[in-house]
């Protein structure tokens, strides 16, 4: 799997498991090193500009966990973390009117 695949179907992911009417998905991520699992945030922007948590079914989480370690592997494997190795957490943004994807990934020093 590419990594264009994996980010579709993360995106794909949030939509379906976040809250109906959500405008903007948010979440941050720190993944464990065995890659077993993380820590997680889920925030949602909702019609009226408010910012609010969400919590997605445990099945969601899990899956979500093995698309960022296949992300994070696909990066390592092919050179594309500019040398930082590999990453250790990120932020995914998803703008879910304009389906705008973006992620920002963070290393551990």
């Amino acid at each position: 799997m590419i990594d264009q695949e994996i980010y579709q179907k993360i995106g794909q992911l949030l939509v379906d498991a976040g809250p109906s009417g959500a405008q903007k998905l948010i979440v941050r991520a720190e993944l464990f090193p065995e890659g077993d699992g993380g820590t997680y945030e889920f925030d949602y922007v909702d019609g009226a500009g408010e910012l609010t948590w969400f919590d997605p079914d445990g099945r969601a989480v899990g899956d979500l966990t093995e698309l960022l370690v296949q992300l994070r592997e696909y990066m390592v494997a092919n050179n594309l973390t500019a040398g930082a190795g590999a990453w250790t957490g990120c932020e995914v943004n998803l703008n879910v009117d304009e389906m705008k994807f973006g992620v920002e990934f963070s290393y551990k020093k």
